[in-house]
């Protein structure tokens, strides 16, 4: 069995083709699909957040508000920038919306992608320390935020508080009890994966990663997978660790489909440069007549190694073509492949 949600990355466009043409129609439809989601039987609904782009940018009031219209869906992101990020102001932002939504935020953090702007973090008033590059700089908040919202009490209280205290250092609030065995770390190599399973965070993988082998991507995940499932072990922590990889996977069952996707089927993978010195493999996309794709998913080790599965979707098509898609992989491939 595996979960299956879907990932948006929230474009919005202000062209006569897109139903997304605001900041205002890509938030508002978000909450609609995923409310549309929870009633087809997905199980995630999950948000890119991009700066200084026509995407969604600031996860948590989004977040909060799915939350209030919904009862079961997890409600996660994919993933957040923590170069961008205040560790402490993201833990009380992260533990409102939680529970808000009642304990089913999946918060997927990483060091992030390439951005729109050079060095956006630094319009944000944030830099490495000495001897850092931005990625140290990430994960050291990274490990922060671990530390904030698992509870840990650390400020020392004022002699005289505005309210009575109560006893010992304070910790972060609101605190949501759970939510550090729901942070994911979206890990673009192996040892970021290793690190993320020592530090007992779930694994998210998305549909690119450093190419380190040359091998087909989807045996470069599977691989990433077991690297980051023997670190979780070898460091000794007890619960079982969730890890999740994206696809855009397509089921051709209408004219429609046919007409947006039919002739984009692209059945191998892309190799290029995402910065001067990062080579990076992204990995194909699936789209095709049910029993077709139900074969060609089969051979995706990646997949087959995953517990939960993100479909990425064309949120610029609207919120009732893009609950087709997840139902019509729902329907009419998850259950052959024994996912549902």
């Amino acid at each position: 069995m595996k979960k299956i949600g879907f990932l948006s990355f929230g474009h919005w466009t202000p062209h006569p083709t897109s139903r997304t043409q605001s900041a205002s129609d890509t938030l508002l439809q978000s909450i609609e699909l995923a409310v549309a989601a929870e009633e087809l039987g997905a199980d995630g609904a999950y948000f890119r957040v991009h700066h200084f782009a026509r995407q969604l940018g600031s996860p948590f009031p989004l977040l909060a508000a799915v939350g209030a219209r919904t009862s079961r869906i997890e409600i996660g992101t994919g993933v957040i920038d923590m170069r961008y990020e205040n560790p402490l102001y993201m833990a009380e932002d992260a533990g409102a919306a939680d529970l808000i939504a009642g304990g089913r935020l999946q918060l997927g953090i990483s060091r992030g992608s390439p951005e729109q702007v050079v060095d956006g973090w630094r319009y944000f008033g944030y830099e490495p320390g000495e001897g850092d590059t931005p990625a140290d700089m990430a994960r050291k908040r990274a490990e922060t935020f671990l530390q904030v919202v698992e509870g840990r009490a650390f400020a020392q209280p004022s002699p005289r508080p505005m309210f009575p205290n109560p006893p010992g250092l304070l910790r972060i609030e609101p605190y949501s009890e759970g939510l550090r065995e729901r942070v994911w770390w979206g890990a673009g190599s192996d040892a970021t994966a290793r690190w993320a399973g020592e530090l007992g965070m779930n694994l998210m993988s998305s549909t690119l990663k450093d190419d380190e082998t040359g091998e087909p991507f989807h045996v470069q995940q599977r691989k990433q997978i077991e690297a980051f499932r023997q670190a979780w072990q070898d460091a000794g922590h007890e619960r079982t660790p969730r890890v999740s990889v994206s696809r855009s996977i397509f089921a051709l069952v209408s004219d429609e489909d046919r007409a947006y996707f039919g002739a984009r089927n692209q059945d191998s993978d892309q190799v290029g440069m995402i910065d001067e010195t990062t080579r990076a493999i992204f990995g194909r996309s699936y789209a095709a007549e049910p029993d077709e794709l139900i074969a060609e998913l089969a051979g995706d080790e990646a997949v087959a190694a995953a517990d939960t599965l993100l479909l990425t979707v064309p949120n610029q098509l609207g919120v009732d073509y893009n609950a087709h898609v997840i139902e019509s992989i729902l329907t009419h491939v998850a259950p052959a492949l024994g996912w549902r």
